[in-house]
């Protein structure tokens, strides 16, 4: 690096230092108000025609995800002291501020027919609490006749039943739906305390909630996680507390500048950017390894610590710089997809892998330039026998079974390219929840009793206004609702229809006969009713727009996975809607949560390998510019390829689905990996020059010297993302063994394969017309060392910090 800045690092430390606590204090300030993220984050752009007839959608009709679903199935509820509980349960919900409507058995409300005024109106089946079973009897099969609440509240075939709960739009994406579930989830505990009852719950706001509060609760979880296990492999390293708390305060201080990041940019904690302080955490460390490794074999070679921060900061600070930058760019292609979340991670991310260089920099050097040279104790680590065994193991290995390196090498990529060929993508709304957890085994339970409790809407607009109550309309919505009707993990629809239907049921005195669309002899009588008021139903304004032009579908339908979901409608739903509807006449389409879920998935995967061939392209550039050569850019990229491919294969072999969290492991995975080659191909460089261009001494003492903290840095990386096992989530936990694996595979094939191709295929000789970047800043012969000017270095001798004399002006 320029020889000028180990001067400016460490003769302005005093400035440097506070400067730069005065900022990490400005961010923490920043970082004060950060919340977490209450909307629903989509991963379709804000562009895409589905995000925006969603988004009319809600405006025509509000949210289609705020209901949250209670059921039970269990034959104590039909016994009286079952049923009171069950009843008390609605009311304390009912009664709960954020709820606009409950629905249950407990407190039915059937249309009914008043002839003396010729109009229809609500009452409630039981105004009162029945006070025998007789009596509870006699209302359960009055209720049974309510065709309008079959399937939808009730299953006729085992009993089981459901609680509607309608939270407030303003509820819904606010800390106040935290508040509200939780005391919904503490009146069910109390339900089930009282009668013995299981009790389950789901639907949107609850599924939302639950990840909400994993996320927060593994925010803080992660960061404790990552710096305990860097601090006890740090200290198994060193076994110097002075090469742990540097390092660590660092972090510390890299970690405060990512949350005030997120402060400042006005984000939110997503499940995503709640992971950036334990990745930084783990991708921070191997700065100071390299730099406190690098500071050790510089003081024991000459026992001046002045000298070796400065050769230190002058031989590694470019290529931890060019390293940072590599990894910073996993992160920051994100910023070039169209999703928000993505964008949000990825420019956080990078920024602060940046920024920890240059905490790095400044604080490691300076601190180290107040505390007193490293004892032999210290040092100890860079005899540590074993590794050294290990390191001219693989010396050995490259430099006498080079070719068996490649064969293994092939057979190994071979075999996972067979299992890439196997690997799927496919993701499900809630797949990141344990299959054997409560959540999942709720959701289980509303899909097997009532098909789902996701939301998913059909829209038909009839071009004309108040034309959705023409006879033939509702005849064509009857027959799209027949045929959707017992389609596999689809619930019941409901729609205006259905309530056409519950009204001729109440024409007729309630006799479930007549549960059906009204016939061309009853309709003008029906329609007269409806016409003089009914002010009390306003169902109809939940299923058809204010101009009477547009109604919806409303289905529930399974957590089934995208594929299948995709599937579902692609095949089945749509080709239903569009032989009945024809397009001349009528505009309809599939909208939702669910199928914006579905779409946003297939947004991800394509955004996320675009990024991919973006890091790839421009890290290419990078080696490019840094080495001149092409050989050399081959060389440097095909060991850090292969690890991809391998982790592929063994998705593919082990049935780990490609989905987002997963297909994000490859540009985070690549942008990490490549610096142990920088690293190894910088060192490689300066025993070229130092050994006159002799290939096989130069591969020796390179794999000897940044074959350590390799090693260390690469076991710090492996169990900093293995830390992501302990997740709830499905998705974080592969994201965090997938990347180990991928960076323990990148650390084999930069010790073997990277060191065995440049033995094969370079013959240490260089263009004399062409010098590369890498030898402008980072190479340069001992005898530089002379050069450098001390007196910049000047120290006070009565700095009480320094220790011997040693460290004193020379």
């Amino acid at each position: 690096m320029n020889a000028k800045f180990p001067h400016i690092v460490l003769k302005y430390r005093v400035v440097l230092i506070p400067l730069l606590l005065i900022f990490t204090a400005y961010m923490g300030y920043q970082a004060r108000d950060i919340g977490l993220s209450f909307n629903f984050n989509t991963a379709v752009p804000s562009t895409d025609e589905n995000y925006q007839y969603f988004e009319k959608f809600k405006e025509r009709f509000g949210e289609d995800g705020n209901i949250l679903v209670l059921g039970v199935e269990d034959s104590a509820l039909y016994e009286l002291n079952g049923f009171l509980a069950f009843r008390k349960l609605h009311e304390q919900i009912a009664e709960t501020d954020g709820v606009t409507n409950v629905l249950s058995l407990a407190d039915l409300q059937n249309i009914v027919k008043d002839s003396e005024n010729r109009s229809f109106g609500l009452q409630a089946l039981m105004p009162k609490p029945p006070k025998t079973q007789l009596e509870l009897d006699s209302l359960m099969q009055e209720a049974a006749q309510l065709k309008f609440y079959t399937g939808q509240l009730l299953n006729p075939k085992n009993g089981a039943t459901l609680i509607l709960v309608n939270m407030e739009r303003e509820v819904l994406n606010s800390q106040a739906r935290n508040d509200l579930v939780k005391i919904i989830q503490q009146y069910g505990q109390s339900f089930e305390a009282e009668s013995g009852i299981d009790l389950h719950i789901s639907g949107m706001p609850f599924l939302r909630t639950v990840m909400q509060e994993k996320t927060k609760n593994e925010l803080q979880l992660f960061i404790i996680l990552s710096l305990c296990i860097t601090t006890l492999i740090l200290f198994l390293f060193f076994r110097s507390w002075v090469s742990v708390m540097v390092p660590l305060f660092v972090i510390c201080v890299v970690v405060v500048l990512v949350i005030g990041t997120v402060g400042l940019l006005n984000y939110q904690i997503t499940t995503l950017t709640g992971l950036i302080p334990s990745i930084i955490v783990v991708i921070g460390i191997p700065n100071s390894v390299y730099l406190i490794n690098k500071y050790h074999q510089e003081y024991v070679k000459h026992g001046n610590k002045i000298w070796a921060l400065s050769r230190m900061v002058r031989k590694i600070g470019l290529v931890t710089l060019i390293t940072n930058f590599t990894t910073a760019i996993g992160f920051f292609v994100l910023f070039s997809t169209e999703i928000k979340m993505l964008k949000e991670f990825g420019l956080v991310a990078g920024i602060n892998v940046m920024a920890t260089f240059l905490v790095s920099m400044i604080l490691i050097p300076g601190i180290l330039s107040y505390l007193p040279p490293p004892k032999p104790k210290q040092l100890k680590h860079l005899q540590f026998k074993i590794l050294g065994r290990f390191l001219t193991f693989l010396d050995l290995l490259v430099h006498r079974h080079r070719y068996r390196i490649f064969v293994v090498t092939l057979i190994i990529v071979g075999i996972a390219a067979f299992g890439l060929t196997k690997l799927k993508s496919v993701s499900f709304m809630v797949d990141d929840i344990p299959e054997r957890s409560e959540l999942k085994q709720d959701l289980k339970f509303f899909e097997k009793h009532f098909k789902g409790v996701m939301p998913l809407e059909i829209i038909i607009d009839f071009g004309r206004p108040k034309s959705t109550l023409n006879a033939s309309n509702l005849r064509k919505v009857d027959q799209l609702e027949a045929s959707l009707t017992g389609v596999e993990n689809i619930s019941q629809p409901v729609s205006i229809v259905t309530f056409a239907k519950a009204i001729r049921q109440a024409f007729y005195n309630g006799d479930p006969r007549f549960y059906g669309l009204p016939s061309p002899s009853d309709r003008n009588v029906i329609l007269s009713y409806l016409g003089k008021g009914s002010q009390d139903i306003s169902f109809i304004n939940n299923f058809v727009d204010s101009t009477g032009q547009v109604m919806r579908v409303s289905l529930k339908v399974a957590d089934i996975g995208s594929n299948r979901m995709d599937s579902l409608i692609t095949h089945v739903i749509e080709p239903k809607i569009d032989k009945i509807f024809s397009k001349d006449e009528t505009e309809t389409a599939v909208t939702g949560s669910t199928l914006l879920f579905v779409k946003g998935n297939q947004f991800l995967i394509e955004n996320l390998r675009t990024s991919l061939f973006l890091a790839f392209g421009i890290i290419a550039i990078i080696m490019a510019l840094l080495f001149a050569n092409l050989r050399m850019i081959f060389i440097s990229l095909i060991p850090n390829f292969i690890p991809l491919i391998m982790t592929a294969g063994i998705m593919g072999y082990f049935g780990i689905p490609l989905k987002p969290s997963t297909a994000l492991i490859f540009s985070i995975a690549f942008g990490i990996s490549v610096d142990d080659s920088i690293h190894f191909l910088a060192k490689y460089r300066q025993e070229l020059f130092a050994n006159k261009f002799f290939v096989p001494v130069a591969i020796s003492n390179s794999i000897k010297e940044t074959g350590s903290s390799m090693l260390y840095t690469s076991i710090i990386l492996f169990f900093g993302f293995i830390i992501f096992v302990f997740s709830d989530f499905g998705g974080t936990i592969a994201l965090g063994l997938l990347t180990s694996l991928t960076l323990l595979f990148a650390m084999l094939t930069n010790l073997t394969l990277l060191p065995a191709l440049l033995m094969v295929f370079d013959s240490g000789k260089r263009n004399q017309r062409i010098h590369p970047l890498i030898e402008h800043y980072e190479f340069y012969i001992e005898d530089e060392d002379e050069e450098i000017n001390t007196k910049n270095l000047l120290i006070k001798e009565n700095d009480p910090f320094l220790g011997s004399n040693e460290n004193k002006k020379h």
